[in-house]
């Protein structure tokens, strides 16, 4: 029932009950007098003048009677439509505010607006409530990242520090030692500048703040530079590097060539970094699928456990056999390539088998 129409009810009932109460107290009063001034004294209360003090007053007495009653009764009715609802609502605004979430507001009463807020009620909590979860759950990752970007610095930055004092304290007695003290000291300060840069474009994932710059770019020469950079990277690193280019000239794509960069580095040194083979292997293949230009990168590595292969891309999550590893990582590499590639409207998937490797393919609709 709706407010408007109770208050209405409230207010007949007031006006109406009291009337026809006193009507019917009036009416038996008098048939009640008249049969009792018939039978015992015989008087005709046809032949009788107006009614005596003693029974106006009685009646006013009787309809004050009433009125009392029946406001009482009012009242209790609409108080108890009102007040326990209201007290209801009023502890679980103190429980919101002593941030205890963890409860369920049922509606109560039969007053339509009061329920209508209850419902409303429930649902801010309820949105609170996830919002909570998942600042909670961000909070988390966070500091999941902290410690797996320091953990992840820390290693190259021992390093450096043992080849430097190495060369300060006359290790590096050789052109050759020297040479290759001062490789590994730049591809360990290579390693922390794209850990921070990591860190740096993950700020601006989480922000959606990501800087492109589409363009028309040439998907076979885009290709044919891309690796020839990223082999050039892997003989230093004693990693095996092949590529095939099947993609035909002249086709185009709109993308952001540094992005998309960034996509294939992230791929890269991934399958790098999990390859546990003694002789690791890198393949790259470019090719047209349809109306789509796909790279894929295949390794030799120790493969993906299949339960794990929906999950991959998803933000700091590790496989088992990558958490005791002893490698690392950010855990956001893979959900980086995930963002770029979808900005690009495209889309990235993996293919794995354990003991033999896995391939990382995605693929970018070409300009027809």
């Amino acid at each position: 029932m709706k407010l408007k129409r109770k208050l209405f009810t409230a207010f007949f009932i007031i006006i109406l009950v009291p009337i026809v109460l006193t009507i019917v107290f009036l009416v038996g009063t008098a048939v009640t007098q008249a049969e009792l001034l018939r039978t015992k004294f015989g008087i005709d209360v046809r032949h009788l003048g107006s009614p005596d003090r003693t029974l106006i007053l009685n009646l006013m007495l009787s309809l004050i009677l009433i009125l009392i009653i029946t406001a009482v009764i009012l009242s209790v009715w609409l108080y108890r439509s009102i007040n326990s609802p209201l007290t209801s609502l009023t502890n679980a605004t103190k429980s919101i505010r002593d941030g205890n979430l963890d409860f369920e507001l049922t509606p109560e009463g039969d007053v339509e607006e009061i329920r209508e807020l209850f419902d409303s009620f429930e649902q801010m909590r309820i949105r609170l409530k996830q919002a909570n979860e998942v600042k909670v759950e961000f909070d988390r990752q966070n500091r999941e990242l902290i410690s797996n970007i320091s953990h992840d610095l820390r290693t190259p930055l021992s390093a450096v520090r043992g080849y430097c004092e190495g060369i300060m304290d006359g290790v590096a007695d050789t052109p050759e030692k020297m040479d290759r003290y001062i490789r590994t000291i730049y591809n360990k300060t290579n390693e922390m500048d794209r850990l921070i840069n990591e860190l740096s474009f993950y700020s601006r994932i989480t922000t959606n703040r990501i800087p492109y710059a589409f363009d028309k770019v040439d998907a076979h020469g885009f290709f044919e530079d891309a690796a020839a950079e990223i082999s050039d990277d892997m003989r230093s690193k004693g990693v095996i590097f092949t590529s095939e280019n099947e993609i035909p000239e002249g086709v185009i794509v709109i993308a952001d060539a540094e992005q998309i960069t960034r996509v294939l580095n992230n791929i890269i040194g991934n399958a790098v970094k999990y390859t546990d083979k003694p002789e690791k292997r890198i393949h790259m293949r470019a090719a047209t699928l349809g109306d789509e230009v796909v790279i894929s990168v295949s390794d030799n590595g120790k493969g993906i456990p299949a339960k794990d292969l929906p999950n991959i891309f998803d933000r700091f999550y590790r496989t088992d056999s990558s958490r005791h590893s002893g490698q690392g990582g950010s855990g956001i590499g893979l959900s980086i390539v995930k963002k770029i590639v979808e900005d690009h409207g495209g889309r990235v998937w993996v293919s794995s088998k354990e003991g033999e490797g896995t391939t990382m393919s995605f693929a970018l609709r070409m300009v027809q």
